[in-house]
């Protein structure tokens, strides 16, 4: 079902796919997995296969009965570009996402290149915003996929952040997203990793939210960085408008 969210980059979620597997090593102790089993013991229906990968048909036009215009994350519990999920019920998604206009929906993959294979089939529209989860260097080609797209806004998100991502290309992209990774077997972010990438988007003048140090207990940890949050959200694509795209000011200290 669609539901408030406590994750500080959105608003509500929508999970018309549920479930997954892994393909890389920020999944190792992947939250979405925790919660479907917790879920399935409760007898919540979504969840009747667990993690197994299950496409959910009827929560398909759940946004469009939603009046109040909100950001939504899409697929929290899965990842639409899973291969295991036919083009056909994908476009079904974005038909979804392009009647609820009003709505401004946040996707995000780790499957940057069936995205890019896919993309040219797919209607884009201005609140659509595509994103990619990139967790250490090994996996930055897939800002590359993520660049190749027509979406209209690009974000990534590097959490959870397990290495320095130095140097990073942010041409066309709009937002970054950092965190460290939480949850009882959680792996340090070195601050200085963190620190850096702030000052990467800085000099791009691309915005940059800091979401969590993370840990095993992420609201004691908090997300302070350098004395201040970072909340700092896209305004309008760069790529579309020239340069810059940092919304006036906002994450000031607080």
């Amino acid at each position: 079902m669609g539901l408030r969210s406590a994750i500080e980059w959105t608003e509500s979620t929508w999970n018309p796919v549920t479930g997954c597997t892994k393909i890389s090593p920020g999944c190792k102790h992947c939250y979405a997995e925790r919660m479907a089993e917790r879920l399935q013991a409760m007898g919540q229906e979504n969840y009747r296969n667990g993690f197994e990968l299950t496409l959910q048909p009827h929560m398909l036009e759940l946004p469009l009965r939603w009046k109040k215009p909100q950001a939504i994350f899409v697929n929290s519990m899965s990842d639409l570009f899973h291969k295991d999920v036919p083009l056909d019920y994908i476009q079904r998604v974005f038909d979804v996402m392009r009647r609820a206009h009003w709505h401004r929906f946040q996707l995000l993959t780790k499957r940057a290149d069936r995205l890019a294979a896919l993309e040219s089939n797919l209607p884009w529209a201005p609140n659509i915003w595509m994103g990619v989860s990139v967790e250490s260097n090994k996996y930055r080609s897939r800002i590359d996929h993520l660049r190749a797209t027509r979406a209209m806004l690009r974000f990534l998100s590097l959490e959870p952040l397990l290495g320095p991502l130095p140097d990073l290309d942010l041409r066309g992209i709009d937002w970054v997203i950092v965190g460290g990774e939480s949850g009882p077997k959680a792996r340090p972010m070195d601050p200085a990793w963190a620190k850096d990438i702030r000052d990467q988007c800085r000099r791009a003048k691309v915005s940059f939210f800091f979401k969590q140090w993370g840990g095993k207990n992420k609201k004691q940890a908090g997300r302070v960085l350098d004395g201040r949050t970072w909340d700092q959200m896209p305004s309008s694509p760069s790529h579309a408008r020239g340069s810059g795209n940092i919304a006036a000011m906002q994450g000031a200290a607080t």
